[in-house]
């Protein structure tokens, strides 16, 4: 099997990757459907590292049409631990600048009717979502990120909106009087799901814009976003460069340990084809 410890979803403007030697395509088939795109392995300075564009190539899936846990489930399959998000982002605070990176830690949902768990036709989990971002590697990526010389915010609220329309003012004000500080359309479901299958999970969110409620700038359109997104994908590409090779082997937060009581089904309650669905998310938690 193809293997990789470490994953980039790549966000708007981030289809590929740079750096990736040894590349070669690979698409697994899971119980929840095809991911956005075929999944590209290779090695960035000797690390095994899988590449997956979140809207596909050709930016062709809307925010609410993303085949997230077809995504997630694809990435756990080829042995992945930890997942970097990349995403653009609108800026809910004069401080942060477009052109600035965030790694949010925590997030806000106002997204409707995406599917959301893996748990579900006979199995329940309830794994902690808390601080739905890992503390270790949201830190490793941020050094990485301050070694650049980005400007860079450490911690921040991201709110998660359905998309695929950006804010009216209204929402924009209340979201700022609700202390977030980036706006976006795809952290969520994903930070779930990668808990679910007790996988790392972080962002880094590259701001581009200042939303709607800004009155003094332009608002949020799809060519400024653009123009911007040319700017942050080569700084996030950068700050890849540098924090995937520098990651230990060995995994030490909470991540790792999401599922240990998190299911709450009894084991001989479980259908069999539930379980066999979903044999690389429980079966090693399960009797």
């Amino acid at each position: 099997m193809v293997e990789a410890r470490v994953a980039v979803i790549g966000g708007s403007g981030l289809y590929d990757m740079d750096g990736l030697m040894q590349v070669h395509e690979v698409r697994p088939t899971t119980p929840f459907g095809d991911p956005s795109d075929a999944i590209v392995v290779g090695k960035l300075d000797g690390t095994p590292v899988a590449f997956l564009p979140r809207h596909g190539r050709g930016h062709r899936i809307s925010p609410s049409e993303i085949p997230a846990r077809a995504n997630i489930f694809a990435l756990k399959s080829l042995g992945v631990q930890r997942v970097i998000s990349v995403s653009a982002v609108g800026s809910l605070r004069e401080e942060i600048h477009p052109l600035d990176m965030v790694i949010p830690d925590q997030l806000i949902d106002r997204t409707r009717g995406r599917p959301a768990t893996f748990f579900e036709d006979g199995v329940v989990a309830h794994v902690s979502l808390a601080d739905p971002f890992c503390p270790v590697l949201s830190t490793a990526v941020g050094d990485c990120a301050a070694r650049t010389g980005a400007p860079l915010h450490r911690n921040g609220t991201y709110v998660v909106i359905e998309g695929p329309a950006f804010s009216t003012r209204a929402e924009s004000d209340l979201y700022r009087s609700w202390q977030a500080d980036v706006i976006g359309m795809t952290a969520l479901p994903e930070a779930k799901l990668a808990r679910e299958a007790e996988l790392c999970y972080t962002v880094l969110a590259c701001a581009t814009d200042y939303d709607v409620w800004n009155r003094e700038t332009d608002d949020v359109s799809v060519e400024g976003v653009i123009a911007n997104l040319q700017q942050n994908v080569a700084t996030s590409s950068e700050i890849l460069r540098l924090v995937i090779p520098s990651l230990p082997e060995e995994r030490d937060c909470p991540c790792a340990t999401a599922l240990q009581n998190a299911i709450v089904t009894a084991p001989d309650r479980i259908p069999p084809e539930t379980r066999r669905r979903l044999d690389i998310l429980i079966n090693h938690r399960l009797p």
